[in-house]
């Protein structure tokens, strides 16, 4: 058996104007979870690429289980036990989840036709092995997020698996998810499997990692053994500077008493089943819960993106009339999805057009867009959100995750005079384009706009909220104030059990 899974030596690749890789080794061995680290454009996505077949180096050398090899593609590099889950997940949505999990292994029966029995039973017998439930028939499109993930990964037990290549897979779960996944990362782990591990939650990192590699501009600034690396150190190795202070100081003046936002009873489909809570002009308020909790929901429900069963929204007093996100828009209202490239951004349009996306009518003479105003507020909101660009036509599809995130924070900014509903405000971005968004968010809140912001990631809401409403099963479970703020506090209250008979009852009387 090879000492090593894969061996990386010396490895460059240049594009023109930039070199995302710079003579970089870097090493996996069986058994060994090795975290790879680095702000968004330190090179991390090209050198997976290579590893993947996917880009072929301009120079140095790729050692594969004590053989050099040369990958001409993706299928070769799988095919030879490599498989990468990527933060975009690579399912087809229209094909069931046995279809998805065996695209490649469809198991045929005696006279070659393809097996639908044999293809289902070989699906949930990988499935099992991960320990989800998740029924082989249904398709993709009708999966949570953190259902199509394992998905995802069960694709990959399919073969001979070496070496898995994990990106930023706890962006989309939390919670029991997360510790199913390091569960089965464990196991994978012990049986002899290299895994990289792609994740800008540095707390996983010290939990499952074994080996850390950080990148910046191209080049490995540091290689050694998680428990010989402190997090500043991690930090500073990714951003090159000391981060004196991630999170911005909390307000000290109290927010008035007027509410901006107020929920009373709400219930709005399976996971919204009873949430009261309210939001006041500059104040930060935390929404905290499991994947599943209905914290999404809540979100959609008040922006009109989902229609509600029973209960009350109203902003500034009034309640929220014509339900669709038209009406909250022009009430004040802004909703910054967790899925800024389905849902957020216009990928194949210049910056300027997403910036005045949502406000097309102060634009628009005669009908027709007004380009040189409309590049005229793009160039100022870039400015003052410092997203990274040499010019508002550039496709935002082209942005790193962190600027694209900004984008979304600048057209937000523009008619949000009110209310602000961030829905995992930083996922997919490096640690210096988050230090840097959460100095809006506070930003934001200190000119007097309220922010409902949702996170699975419990730092965050401990070091940005001024309170943290903690949701369970569709139901607001308990609040927890400012000075208690903590991740054991929320984590108590997030795992609670609610009790539905109760729960029921307290609907009835809403309603």
């Amino acid at each position: 058996m090879s000492s090593t899974v894969i061996e990386l030596r010396q490895i460059e690749k240049s594009y023109p104007g930039v070199k995302p890789l710079d003579r970089v080794d870097f090493t996996v061995r069986p058994g060994e979870v090795h975290a790879l680290l680095g702000e968004n454009g330190a090179g991390k996505s090209t050198l997976t690429r290579v590893i993947g077949g996917a880009v072929r180096p301009d120079a140095g050398t790729i050692t594969y289980l004590g053989r050099t090899v040369a990958w001409k593609n993706p299928r070769q590099a799988r095919e030879a036990g490599i498989h990468i889950i990527h933060q975009e997940l690579a399912l087809f949505p229209e094909l069931c989840v046995a279809e998805n999990i065996l695209v490649d292994a469809q198991p045929r029966g005696v006279l070659g036709f393809i097996s639908d029995k044999a293809r289902h039973a070989r699906a949930a017998e990988i499935l099992a092995q991960l320990g989800v439930d998740i029924p082989t028939r249904a398709h993709i499109d009708e999966l949570p997020l953190a259902d199509q993930q394992m998905v995802e990964i069960a694709k990959a037990l399919v073969g001979d698996l070496k070496l898995l290549i994990l990106d930023e897979p706890t962006a989309v779960i939390s919670g029991k998810e997360v510790d199913l996944l390091f569960a089965n990362m464990r196991r994978l782990r012990g049986q002899g499997v290299g895994i990289v591990y792609i994740s800008h939650r540095l707390e996983e990192i010290f939990e499952i990692a074994d080996h850390v590699t950080i990148l910046k501009d191209g080049q490995v600034v540091d290689s050694r053994p998680v428990g010989a690396m402190t997090r500043t150190e991690m930090i500073t190795g990714m951003v090159g500077r000391q981060l004196e202070q991630i999170y911005p100081a909390r307000r000290t003046v109290a927010p008035s008493g007027d509410t901006v936002l107020s929920i009373r009873g709400l219930a709005a489909g399976p996971r919204v089943r009873d949430v009261s809570l309210d939001v006041r002009p500059g104040e930060i308020v935390g929404v905290a819960g499991m994947v599943g909790s209905g914290r999404t929901e809540v979100a959609e429900a008040v922006f009109g993106m989902r229609g509600i069963d029973s209960g009350t929204i109203e902003l500034d007093g009034k309640p929220l009339g014509d339900h669709r996100p038209r009406a909250a828009i022009d009430r004040g209202v802004g909703f910054l999805t967790e899925n800024r490239k389905d849902e957020g951004l216009f990928l194949n349009l210049p910056i300027s057009s997403n910036i005045v996306a949502p406000d097309l009518g102060r634009v628009t003479r005669r009908g027709l867009v007004d380009r040189s105003r409309e590049r005229e507020i793009a160039r100022r909101q870039i400015a003052d959100f410092a997203v990274a660009t040499p010019s508002p036509e550039v496709k935002v599809g082209s942005l790193s995750g962190g600027n694209q995130q900004k984008v979304l924070f600048s057209r937000w900014s523009r008619i949000s005079d009110r209310l602000l509903i961030l829905d995992e405000p930083t996922r997919g971005v490096d640690i210096g384009a988050k230090v840097e968004i959460y100095r809006l968010i506070r930003k934001l809140a200190d000119s007097g706009v309220g922010v409902l912001m949702i996170s699975s990631e419990l730092p965050e809401v401990v070091g940005l909220s001024d309170r943290v409403v903690v949701m369970a099963q569709g139901h607001v479970v308990g609040e927890v104030p400012g000075e208690a703020l903590s991740e054991e506090a929320i984590m108590a209250l997030a795992v609670k059990t609610v009790d539905r008979r109760n729960a029921a009852a307290r609907l009835g009387e809403v309603a």
